[in-house]
């Protein structure tokens, strides 16, 4: 009697396809949770509007470590982007760019409320 070789990866996909039905229907579930979870390690907005930045709270290296390495490199030394330490740019340059974005850097990447404290710490990286 021979066994049929297919039985065994059928199996496993049904497996496969029932758990990740379940995990979807428990991430539903958990949908607001997992949205307050997300925005509090994005560094710095709360559900609330924004009440984390505005109570002195914002940490520049820990909103450049989420947002910033991935194309400014590991140590800020360039990558994708140009190199952060060291450059040119006065505070208020940075703080343009910053806002508006400037070529492949998008705009947005900083809340407004925050710009001042993320140039000043760019411009300390050179020192």
């Amino acid at each position: 009697m021979q066994k049929n070789p297919i039985i065994p990866f059928i199996l496993i996909m049904a497996f496969g396809i029932g758990l990740i039905f379940f995990l979807s229907i428990d991430g539903v579930g958990n949908k607001e949770e997992i949205t307050s979870e997300h925005e509090s390690a994005e560094g710095g907005e709360s559900a609330e509007g924004g009440e984390d930045a505005a109570a002195g709270e914002f940490d520049p290296e820990a909103l450049a470590q989420g947002k910033c390495i991935s194309c400014h490199g590991n140590s800020y030394e360039g990558g994708m982007g140009p190199s952060l330490v060291g450059t040119a740019l006065s505070e208020d340059e940075i703080k343009d760019v910053l806002a508006n974005g400037k070529g492949a850097m998008p705009a947005g990447l900083v809340p407004e409320a925050n710009l001042d404290e993320m140039a000043t710490w760019i411009k300390s990286l050179g020192n």
